[in-house]
């Protein structure tokens, strides 16, 4: 059965050149990297420094996996491009819109 499934799971990604393991991996492993760059930009938010650096580290980890797909895919059909490119843009507004709060004083 397991057999089954892992035979399953490749051939989603067979027919576009995409690994569904490497992109389940970029994915999962950016997720502990974003949120450390995350608590970065709060630090340096916190004490009145410029934060771009980490913006642009933070929208790149969020993405990676999709620049995975873009890169790697072949013969995509056109509304995943339209799904990625609205992906893009919903994490480029969050993360302008969360940079721009003021940060929150830690509680001790």
């Amino acid at each position: 059965m397991i057999e089954a499934i892992n035979t399953w799971f490749l051939s989603l990604g067979a027919d576009y050149g995409v690994n569904p393991y490497i992109f389940g991996g970029i994915y999962v492993g950016a997720i502990p990297f974003f949120l450390a760059t995350v608590g970065w930009m709060v630090r340096r938010k916190r004490q009145g420094l410029p934060i771009t650096f980490q913006l642009i580290i933070a929208g790149f980890l969020a993405m990676s996996a999709y620049i995975y797909l873009i890169l790697a895919g072949q013969n995509l059909a056109w509304w995943v491009y339209a799904i990625i490119a609205l992906l893009v843009l919903y994490s480029i507004w969050s993360l302008i819109k969360k940079a721009r709060e003021p940060a929150a004083e830690p509680n001790m």
